[in-house]
């Protein structure tokens, strides 16, 4: 296995966080290209990987969970970089760049599992599988827009605000980032449950309904969020939450379940 584009991708997202923390000590927080390339070719490197482990496994390689967990982040990434670019928002990237750097981290620190050859992918398992990842890297991307909501929002209730309120994006702008990106979310893992109801097994187990708890969780602050029930400091409070719930709890059932099967 070669890891040298891993390696790569994870010294470019190490570089976008180094550029974060110095603005931020330094007061400074222009928004300039530093971290729309550095994600941008962090995202090169990890396709050339995904590529590479897709060719060694003649599969999707989301088989293991460090590749999981890499194909998340490589999500996050791409969503970051047309949402980021869409709304004029690359100063996101100072908040997606440590996110991305964690998983690949926690990625890098797992241990190597082996990959049971004889066991064929269902074409329509892995479709759903994958949607599914692509579809929480939007759910990702969305957290960090609430995050960045609620610091912009801090600082406009403060009486002296930091140097970072006046290169945040407006209020309204994060706010429908937000939306925007939990629909995007929203059909994605829909149609990956309908690959799923596809496939010639059935993959009814305790992470299909946890996704459809999570998938409920989601729907139900869109449907609150458009009969205006939600306001946008509760909106972003709740995409944090059920991001971080399904970051947790949804590894926790992989691994859970993967041990019963032995």
């Amino acid at each position: 296995m070669n890891h040298l584009p891993l390696l790569a991708s994870t010294l470019f997202y190490f570089l976008s966080c180094c550029w974060a923390v110095l603005s931020f000590r330094s007061g400074e927080f222009r928004a300039g290209r530093f971290n729309v390339i550095t994600i941008a070719l962090g995202v090169i490197a990890q396709s050339c990987f995904l590529i590479q482990q897709g060719e060694i496994n003649h599969a999707c390689p989301i088989r293991t969970l460090p590749e999981i967990i890499i194909f998340l982040s490589w999500a996050i990434g791409i969503f970051y970089l047309v949402i980021g670019t869409t709304y004029r928002i690359s100063l996101m990237g100072t908040f997606t760049a440590p996110l991305i750097l964690g998983l690949q981290s926690i990625a890098f620190l797992l241990p190597a599992e082996k990959i049971p050859s004889m066991i064929p992918m269902n074409p329509w398992i892995e479709m759903h599988a994958a949607l599914s990842l692509v579809a929480f890297g939007a759910f990702g991307l969305s957290c960090i827009s609430g995050m960045m909501f609620l610091v912009q929002e801090r600082q406009l209730k403060s009486q002296h605000p930091d140097p970072i309120f006046h290169h945040l994006p407006p209020i309204r702008i994060l706010e429908e980032a937000t939306i925007r990106l939990l629909w995007m979310g929203l059909i994605l893992l829909t149609i990956s449950f309908a690959a799923g109801w596809i496939a010639s097994h059935s993959i009814l187990g305790l992470k299909f309904w946890i996704s459809l708890l999570i998938w409920g969780a989601y729907s139900l602050v869109l449907f609150l969020n458009q009969k205006h029930r939600l306001t946008g400091h509760r909106l972003a409070l709740s995409v944090i939450i059920i991001f971080f719930f399904s970051l947790l709890v949804l590894p926790l059932i992989g691994y859970v379940s993967d041990l019963a099967l032995r």
